[in-house]
């Protein structure tokens, strides 16, 4: 960092720099004095290094810098010379306005150089790598590279300015100048997204400024001069964002205006509040909210009939003739059907806003009814006369659509009116302010409202018509933008009607409900068929129509029966609906009531955490107050000793707080200064006079000196002169010689250079040849590489293939062994499965007749010796049937036997042990009988001629597994 004694040596140090072509070291050098804590006291040549650093700036295209400087510089005059700080920043955006100017004047296609969505975003991807791939850039990308750069810091130089001069109550003029000429950039240039940040950034301004209240120098908005300094800021970004066509800022602008508005409490003058009203209707027709718009232009033509006061007759008619079609523009049915509680709420909040903003002093209503409507505003226009001062033909059309009833000539009578109006319209002569009125804008709308009015009066007379008739009555539109408009009608409860194009016919009418005018048509036509049945057929005697009367007296008790229990049936729907309702308004009573419970919780605990905060606060604030007290007692003792030494009185006084010790050191500190640059003006005054006596008294001296160098130095001329001339003679007089001299070798110079041509030449095409060659041998080489590398691609790709097509036969065949053995495992279960209930029915067969043999056995035995002792032996009636191995009996169960045990069932045949139970236990008798005769009994058990067989079987099945 570079530290100068004085500021006039870093300016004189810059333009060095400068001259040499160093700028950024300039620009530094500058940018170290003025952030510097040396030089805070202004004086006139902060100012010059100023204005040169802001050119340096602007000229290197340094915006941070800029930015530095300028913030620094508004430290240091803030409270000496504003005046100076607003010079600068009026220099450095004239230097930035003037170089983008220039550098759009050099661009030739400047709608091409400046496509760019976004001055603060960086290079895209494409252009980055189109710029490294292409070798030549084009006009376009040139024009792009000169333009936009400067484009964008002027862009950066607004943006720095406005922070810089943002609530500062001595350069708001400056703040809304700068304002105006970057919401003027960006209409002449069409940056939109630019618009949108300047919108916020002096929104955020303004919010900072209503926030910190108790700021430093901030500017007061209740100062008319101030006021009006924020309203025509404000005015100039609706009137550009109208230009530009960003409809949601022009909102946003509607919507500061009247914040502004209601922050100061106060009216702008008429003339602004005519623009505030002509934008509104601009923005609200824009965005269809029709009845706004209508509200809008009431209030626009109150302004100019109460305050325009050379406001013509003609004038006056097209502006009422506008409010009065824009009535009639509004749809004549309610958006709210239908819809959900919430968004009639947010519906009815919207309805608030948007009231406020035009200007109306609205109050909720208790009948629960929209604050806008069409109906309201009609009535109004009514009331207000506006209607007297309409045309002829708005006049006509406004009782043909809202009071007449023709459903058959309606559209006849309204199109020719609607011809009419098409062609009004006009620049208002008296009312400048005020847009171009076009009055065939509001043809469509009145289009639809005349469909609509037609389509709701057929409905009341007709109860079904064809669609042919219906399309020729209406002459608008085709039948297809009808059943449109009639759609929307049904959807929002403004008529009821169906089409049928199978039958080609229109239905009106709800089903099973009549609506209300045809049911008034009814009962007046039932009155006058009864009266004209009176007249016709006169009433009987009494008693002819008493018994007329019991005759039907039964019929009339069961409807009325039937009746009355409907009724009662309805009744008890309702009482149940009511009940529900009931219940559902206690549960939100009581969700209220938690939820007020809970925000009463929190905010108990929140006051205590403040009184917590508070009584922290204050403790930390006495502890202060403490440690100030033995501060300023300190500063005192050390007073008292400074004054001691001086020789002067010292300062007694028990309640001198620091406060007071610092002004009064502050005060001896000023003090002194003012005596010492006194002494330095007395030592440079003395100087001053030393300084003019020398010069005064070396003047004559200086005169005589310079004289007598003038006669030396022109005796010096000539004598270098006549030198000079002398030797020109004797060079050109050698230079003829030395030509003479070469002339005589002229022809062998040129013999020479025709044999070096004409051999460099030979050895030229020599060369050239043989490089022909060497390029046609490579690219042969190359040729027959790339028909190898080909071929090797070829082969590998077919040898994948046909390894792939060999993977997938193989794996097909796997897939279809593993197929045909599951098969044949299923086959081979099944079979196995069928043998195994065949051996299980042999066993029940089996143990039947080994039961009838016991019960006939031990019959016997019991009927011969009865007593406690064992049973004799009885032998068989036939031989010891073989008992089945259990290699045998496997089968049976479907479990798999190994070879070893089906060898040892093979070789156990003729000596088998004793069957078992099969179900595990050692006898097939009852448990009470004991081991040795279960044993006997096994023993002697007869064999009937199954059991060889059996295990033959089942040894030959086990040879076969």
């Amino acid at each position: 960092m570079s530290t100068f004694a004085k500021p006039e040596n870093a300016l004189k140090r810059a333009e060095e720099l400068i001259t040499v072509g160093q700028k950024q070291e300039a620009l530094q050098a500058l940018h170290d004095l003025i952030t510097s804590r040396r030089y805070r006291a202004w004086q006139k040549t902060l100012e010059r290094i100023m204005f040169k650093y802001v050119e340096l700036c602007v000229d290197m295209r340094r915006g941070r810098f800029a930015k530095d400087g300028l913030i620094q510089y508004r430290i240091v005059c803030q409270q000496v010379n504003i005046n100076s700080l607003e010079e600068v920043i009026k220099h450095f955006m004239h230097l930035a306005t003037e170089r983008a100017e220039l550098a759009r004047s050099q661009a030739q296609a400047l709608e091409e150089a400046l496509d760019v969505e976004d001055l603060e975003a960086d290079k895209r991807p494409e252009d980055l790598m189109l710029s490294y791939v292409s070798g030549e850039k084009g006009k376009d990308r040139s024009d792009r590279e000169l333009v936009t750069p400067w484009f964008k810091f002027l862009w950066e130089t607004y943006r720095t300015v406005l922070e810089i001069l943002r609530n500062n109550s001595k350069l708001e003029g400056l703040y809304a100048m700068t304002a105006h000429r970057a919401f003027q950039f960006c209409k002449q240039y069409k940056r939109t997204t630019e618009f949108r940040r300047l919108c916020e950034i002096i929104r955020n301004h303004l919010a900072n400024l209503n926030k910190y209240r108790d700021q430093r120098d901030r500017p007061d908005l209740s100062a008319p001069e101030s006021l009006q300094l924020y309203l025509d800021t404000r005015f100039e970004q609706l009137r550009v964002a109208t230009e530009l066509e960003l409809w949601q800022e022009a909102f946003r602008s509607i919507e500061d205006i009247h914040g502004l508005m209601c922050l100061v409490k106060k009216t702008p003058k008429a003339s602004l509040m005519v623009v505030y009203y002509a934008k509104l209707t601009e923005i609200f027709w824009i965005s269809s909210s029709h009845l706004y718009h209508a509200y809008a232009w009431l209030k626009l033509f109150s302004l100019q009939k109460s305050f325009n006061k050379n406001l013509s007759q003609k004038d006056l008619q097209l502006i009422a003739s506008s409010v009065v079609l824009a009535a009639l523009s509004v749809p004549p049915y309610d958006y709210s059907h239908g819809v959900s509680h919430l968004e009639l709420e947010h519906e009815k909040e919207r309805n608030l806003k948007v009231a406020s903003l035009i200007g109306f002093d609205v109050e909720p209503r208790s009948d629960g009814k929209e604050v806008l409507s069409r109906t309201g505003l009609l009535t109004e226009l009514v009331s207000k006369g506006v209607m007297s001062c309409v045309t002829q033909e708005v006049k006509d059309l406004y009782h043909l659509l809202e009071h007449e009833f023709i459903p058959l000539d309606l559209a006849p009578k309204v199109q020719p009116l609607l011809v009419k109006i098409s062609k009004l319209g006009g620049k208002l002569s008296s009312a400048s302010s005020l847009p171009e009125i076009q009055m065939s804008q509001y043809v469509p709308a009145l289009e639809k409202l005349a469909t609509l009015r037609l389509l709701q009066q057929v409905s009341q007379v007709y109860q079904t018509m064809k669609i042919e008739n219906l399309s020729k009555m209406i002459s608008f539109f085709n039948f297809a933008v009808v059943e449109k408009i009639f759609v929307d009608a049904i959807k929002h409860n403004f008529i009821a009607m169906k089409v049928d194009h199978m039958k080609g016919a229109v239905f009106f009418g709800r089903q099973n409900l009549e609506s209300d005018g045809l049911r008034d048509h009814l009962a007046l036509f039932a009155e006058s068929l009864s009266k004209a049945r009176v007249m016709i057929y006169p009433p009987l005697k009494k008693e002819q129509k008493l018994g007329d009367t019991v005759s039907g007296l039964a019929e009339t008790v069961q409807k009325e029966h039937k009746r009355l229990l409907a009724r009662k049936s309805i009744i008890e729907k309702r009482k149940e609906e009511q009940e529900r309702q009931l219940l559902e308004m206690e549960r939100e009573e009581e969700s209220k009531r938690l939820k007020l419970q809970k925000i009463t919780e929190e905010a108990e605990q929140r006051r205590l955490a403040s009184e917590c905060e508070q009584r922290k606060n204050q403790r930390i604030l006495k502890e202060i107050e403490e440690r100030e007290l033995e501060e300023a007692r300190a500063l005192q003792l050390e007073t008292e000793k400074r004054s001691k030494k001086k020789g002067k009185k010292p300062v007694l006084g028990e309640k001198i707080t620091k406060q007071t010790l610092m002004e009064l050191a502050l005060s001896e500190q000023l003090r002194e200064r003012q005596e010492m640059e006194k002494k330095l003006q007395r030592l440079a005054k003395t100087m001053d006079y030393l300084e003019r006596a020398k010069r005064e008294e070396a003047a004559p001296l200086v005169e005589a000196a310079y004289q007598k160098r003038l006669v030396e130095e022109a005796d010096i001329h000539e004598r270098e002169e006549q030198q000079e001339i002398e030797l020109s003679r004797q060079r050109h007089a050698g230079d003829l010689e030395e030509k003479r001299r070469l002339g005589r070798m002229l022809e062998n110079k040129q013999i020479f250079q025709e044999r070096v041509v004409s051999f460099r030449e030979a050895e030229f095409n020599r060369l050239r040849m043989e490089r022909r060659d060497r390029i046609n041998q490579i690219i042969q080489t190359r040729k027959q590489e790339r028909e190898i590398q080909r071929k090797m691609i070829y082969y590998l790709r077919s040898e994948e293939e046909r390894l792939r097509r060999l993977h997938e036969e193989e794996e097909a065949r796997k897939h279809e062994e593993a197929e045909r053995r599951r098969q044949e495992e299923a086959e081979h279960k099944a079979k196995l499965d069928e043998v195994a209930e065949k051996q299980r029915q042999r066993d029940r067969e089996l143990e039947e007749k080994d039961k009838k043999w016991r019960e006939e056995v031990f019959g016997k035995s019991t009927a011969m010796a009865p007593g406690p002792a064992d049973p004799p032996a009885v032998a068989r009636p036939s031989e010891p049937a073989p008992t089945v191995p259990a290699a045998a009996a496997a089968p049976s169960s479907g479990k798999y036997v190994p070879r070893f045990k089906r060898q040892q069932a093979e070789g156990a045949e003729l000596a088998p042990p004793p069957e078992t139970d099969k179900w595990g236990g050692g006898s097939r008798m009852d448990d009470r009988t004991t081991q040795p005769n279960d044993k006997w009994r096994d023993d002697r058990r007869p064999s009937y001629g199954g059991g060889a067989s059996r295990s033959t079987w089942s040894s030959s099945r086990n040879r076969e597994r």
